[in-house]
């Protein structure tokens, strides 16, 4: 079924008169505006003439625009030109505390600079006060910043009514309206403004294209240098073909405003009366009498509003909270709102558009509220869904992936701190460490070792995420020179989101892992859950004296690393959908792969101590080993073996929230040589799951044992050595 758009404060789609009239600016009216042939001529006046279109929108003069490539561009031209022109007279800016980010980043960095920024409360409804403003205002205040409506809630400002209290006082008032244009009058006259920013796509014009109305006598310093385009305000060749949609969707915003705003308010109020006709604790956000005619912000409490959307994908709309690891991430505008967490986990932003139905309405209420009450296990009697799994993808059903949902290291670290450490002299390996297995001596020949590995899907089937959870969970066992014995199951499982079906090619995965490393799974436990959920404790068998820890290693030690790198990148852009097939079967290849034959290869030499690269990521595991091993390391970042498209995936910014925080942790603890970048940090930091044993061996037995991996078609690399104590525990060099 096609997918319902609600997100159209997000961005339009270009209108068909718009795209139509975009054509012949892709075939043949090519011309640089800035030359005096004929072609240039025709291009200077489309430019003009799309000029004169956006002025009439906004009822100003056609030379108190300039264009630009956005709604970013104009707010940081506004507030940075505006800034630098008026130093002479002061320093103090006044925003609010829910602009966009591209207002609150340019202030951030003015302060930076030597300006001086008030950052405005906003009431329940998310709307400024006159008082506030006035009660802030300075001497040394010359620019104001508020914009016209908000993005997320849809609150209109008094824009009109702050011009006024600024009347005299040679302050300048800027405005964002890039959510106002085309759905509310946005009149310059009326507004009082003396700066405006326009961004194309929010008003079904192109991406890429924007204005900033400047009004006349106001003067700005141009923030990029060049030629005198634009009146000299913003230097660069024109994107005619942009310019020229600008223009037209302008045209037709002003010509069309009124039928869309009530198509877009009965579109708004129908999803809304409907909702809270089926969900009555549903909470509405914002200001009902005063917004745009198209935005509803509204929460549902108790809710995870990141499962819905995982459920929902039916309905594209955005989220006003994210749930990490270690964090709530609250939308800064409905913290300014002072909205409760319970609330704020749980919001939509739903915005209609000028072309939505009363059947897409209709559906999406019907969709919605029916997954809001599946989540929330209020008003629907719970049943096993259908069998089907033919287009089951697990990392759909679950905010986060894998061994990346780890609690962040900081966190755990000071919980860890709070517990009591048994004392007793049969327990080996015990929580003092930062083992993954514990160690319990039966008598002098035998010790009992025991892991427990639980995590989110990390890959999309069924089969393969059981596959790869045992394998994680056996890891332990083998990290530790160990013998499994037997595995038994830990679940989690939302029957009512996902079929038995799906649990059951979950365990056949995993008993297939068990079958392969020579062991039976005993049993288990299970819950209902929200989020599909796997794991396994594995227990095992060791003799006391064999028993490899991560600690032990000695200075003069080789690193050597036995999986490539980067599973946390890859699991989250395969989440995206960003992956194709060749490395989809590289991933899971590499994390199917059990360390059993490595353990077995490791422990015929003499290792100092191991670790399984897992969650806290190859330099996480690596600091605990050092840490406990009284030693630091020194990591060439050019040996250690990675993913195929993980440096690729990273400059893209696809980065898990688990490899953030363990960068973070571990900033303190790393000199980097000059020259490493920021993805190079991600990279070693990537949160792993499934990963390979990082081994510490002498140098006289290093060379040896990698022959031997060799010789068993295993990868092994040297990716560094250990060194006496240093400051820091780590070095990393190119």
């Amino acid at each position: 079924m096609d997918v319902i758009y609600l997100d159209y404060n997000a961005t339009t789609p270009i209108d068909v008169e718009v795209a139509d009239f975009m054509i012949p600016f892709l075939k043949g009216k090519f011309g640089n505006p800035s030359s005096t042939h004929e072609f240039g001529i025709e291009s200077r006046k489309e430019i003009e003439l799309a000029r004169m279109k956006v002025a009439k929108l906004l009822n100003c003069k056609p030379f108190e625009l300039i264009f630009t490539s956005g709604g970013t561009e104009s707010n940081n031209l506004a507030l940075r030109g505006a800034a630098y022109a008026l130093r002479e007279n002061g320093n103090h800016i006044i925003t609010s505390k829910i602009e966009h980010p591209a207002v609150l980043e340019v202030c951030k960095q003015l302060e930076k600079e030597g300006f001086s920024v008030s950052y405005l409360d906003v009431n329940e409804k998310g709307v400024v006060s006159l008082k506030d403003i006035k009660d802030v205002l300075r001497d040394s205040t010359i620019l104001v910043s508020i914009m016209h409506a908000n993005n997320e809630v849809g609150s209109i400002q008094p824009i009109a009514e702050i011009s006024e209290l600024l009347r005299g006082k040679n302050i300048l008032l800027h405005t964002d309206a890039a959510q106002s244009i085309g759905k509310i009058p946005t009149d310059v006259k009326v507004l009082g403004v003396d700066l405006l920013s326009v961004a194309g796509h929010k008003f079904y014009g192109p991406k890429g294209i924007g204005a900033l109305f400047i009004k006349d006598g106001v003067g700005l310093v141009k923030q990029m240098h060049g030629a005198d385009h634009e009146h000299n305000i913003r230097p660069g060749t024109e994107n005619v073909l942009e310019i020229a949609g600008l223009g037209k969707a302008a045209e037709i915003a002003l010509r069309d405003l009124e039928v869309n705003a009530q198509n877009m308010k009965f579109t708004r109020d129908l999803l809304y009366n409907s909702i809270i006709k089926e969900i009555p604790e549903a909470r509405r956000n914002g200001d009902p009498g005063n917004s745009l005619p198209n935005t509803l912000n509204i929460s549902f409490p108790g809710l995870d509003v990141s499962l819905l959307f995982s459920e929902m994908r039916e309905i594209a709309a955005s989220a006003g909270a994210a749930c990490h690891t270690d964090q709530v991430d609250i939308s800064h505008v409905l913290e300014a709102m002072k909205i409760s967490q319970e609330y704020a986990m749980g919001t939509l932003r739903l915005s209609t558009g000028k072309h939505t139905t009363q059947e897409e309405i209709e559906r999406a209420v019907s969709i919605l509220t029916e997954k809001v009450k599946l989540l929330s296990n209020s008003g629907l009697e719970l049943h096993p869904v259908a069998t089907g799994t033919k287009n089951i993808k697990l990392t759909q059903y679950t905010h986060g992936l894998g061994c990346a949902c780890k609690i962040s290291p900081k966190i755990l670290e000071d919980v860890l701190k709070g517990l009591r450490i048994p004392v007793n002299p049969d327990i080996l390996v015990g929580p003092e460490t930062s083992d993954d297995a514990s160690v319990y001596k039966i008598n002098e020949e035998t010790a009992i070792v025991q892991s427990l590995d639980f995590f989110t899907p990390v890959i999309d089937d069924p089969y393969e995420f059981g596959s790869i959870a045992a394998v994680n969970a056996l890891s332990d066992i083998y990290a530790m020179g160990a013998k499994p014995l037997f595995g038994l199951n830990i679940v989690g499982f939302p029957h009512q989101r996902l079929p038995i079906q799906v649990l059951k090619d979950i365990l056949k995965g995993a008993q297939d892992v068990c079958d392969e490393a020579g062991i039976p799974i005993l049993g288990g436990h299970t819950i209902e859950d929200n989020e599909p959920k796997f794991g396994m404790v594995i227990s095992g068998i060791i003799h006391p004296q064999k028993i490899i820890k991560n600690k032990g290693a000695n200075p003069g030690d080789v690193l050597i690393l036995t999986k490539a790198i980067g599973t946390g990148i890859l699991s989250t852009a395969l989440k995206r959908g960003l992956l194709d097939e060749k490395t989809k079967d590289v991933l899971y290849n590499s994390m199917r792969q059990l360390n059993k034959l490595s353990s077995e290869l490791m422990t015929n030499y003499n290792p100092t101590a191991c670790t399984d690269v897992t969650g806290f990521g190859l330099l996480g595991h690596l600091k605990e080993l050092c840490e406990a091993s009284g030693v630091s390391a020194e990591v060439s970042y050019s040996m250690v073996p990675l993913l195929p498209g993980v440096e690729e995936l990273v400059n893209q910014g696809i980065v898990p929230g688990g490899t953030e925080n363990n960068l973070r942790y571990l900033e303190k603890e790393i000199t980097w040589e000059k020259g490493l970048s920021e993805y190079h940090k991600i990279i070693l930091c990537d949160a792993q799951t499934s990963g390979g044993l990082l081994i510490s061996i002498p140098d006289y037995q290093a060379e040896r044992l990698l022959q031997n991996f060799v010789k068993h078609n295993q990868l092994a690399i040297s990716i560094g050595k250990l060194v006496p104590l240093q400051e820091r525990f780590i070095s990393i060099s190119k």
